[in-house]
């Protein structure tokens, strides 16, 4: 299936209008000079071009590839922190800055802590960037059983917080995360750790139930989605290596599904902090 690289895209054309410019620098200008007559040579579209693009579109590459770069939510999987249609910001540098394209670590970053909402490429196809939420770190012995996360032998702590009511639900314009199936409605729970507290959300009956326990291997990390019920998460397709981190989500920016049955635009949640 054809991936559009919109990183790689940003590296050639900001390549090709700056190789186009040093040229002129070097070499196109002073030919038009040497052959102009009493006017200034024009300069050639291409060269206005280059010369004008080349700024911004180097400046977009490098906010993207090493401050921020925006990413819009598909899908329910991390309700309710994050709905379909929130574009967030993502934190380049958080985790150390890599090179655009081939994602070599140019520099030491900070490692990630248990509650930081990642994106990151998924493993099994990393043309695919998915954002889920750090449970288990490097070595730690991660158990879920009976909707129920344990670090290292030690419960995580819940408190619950009613039923979800909001954009996502069947009371709203759409069902994004499957918070009233079987005409029950989804649970929503503080979680926390030493490092964090965060909302997440059970389905009390749903069939997904993934039980288990994993040992998280070195330079890996252990996620979940917080819509426990409905999250394609590493309790299905195991570790997020530690080189396939994008980096941290921050802010959301702006809320609008356009889609026919979306939510549209909601000015509530702008600039609103991700929970970490």
């Amino acid at each position: 299936m054809f991936h559009f690289d919109f990183e790689l895209l940003l590296l050639v054309l900001s390549a090709v209008s700056g190789l186009i410019w040093l040229a002129d620098i070097l070499l196109f200008a002073r030919l038009r000079r040497n052959h102009a007559t009493s006017k200034a040579p024009a300069e050639p579209v291409v060269i206005e071009y280059a010369k004008a693009f080349f700024p911004v579109l180097f400046a977009v590459l490098l906010v993207r590839s090493f401050w921020l770069e925006p990413f819009r939510i598909p899908s329910g999987s991390m309700m309710p922190s994050l709905l379909v249609g929130d574009f967030i910001l993502v934190q380049k540098y958080s985790y150390g800055l890599r090179a655009p394209v081939s994602h070599t670590r140019l520099t030491e970053g900070d490692m990630p802590k248990r509650g930081d909402v990642v994106v990151f490429r998924f493993p099994n196809d990393e043309s695919q960037d998915y954002i889920k939420r750090v449970v288990g770190l490097p070595g730690d012995h991660i158990s879920y059983y009976n909707r129920r996360v344990a670090v290292n032998g030690k419960q995580l702590k819940i408190e619950r917080d009613g039923l979800y009511q909001g954009l996502g639900d069947n009371n709203g314009m759409y069902n994004a995360g499957g918070c009233d199936r079987s005409g029950a409605r989804c649970q929503v729970l503080f979680e926390s750790s030493e490092q964090a507290r965060y909302t997440v959300m059970n389905n009390p009956s749903s069939p997904f139930s993934v039980q288990g326990e994993w040992i998280v291997p070195e330079n890996h990390y252990f996620v979940m989605g917080d819509n426990r019920d409905h999250s394609n998460d590493s309790r299905l397709w195991g570790f997020v290596p530690e080189e396939n981190l994008v980096g941290k989500a921050t802010r959301i920016w702006m809320h609008w599904d356009f889609r026919d049955n979306g939510t549209g635009f909601d000015p509530s949640r702008f600039w609103t902090k991700i929970s970490n």
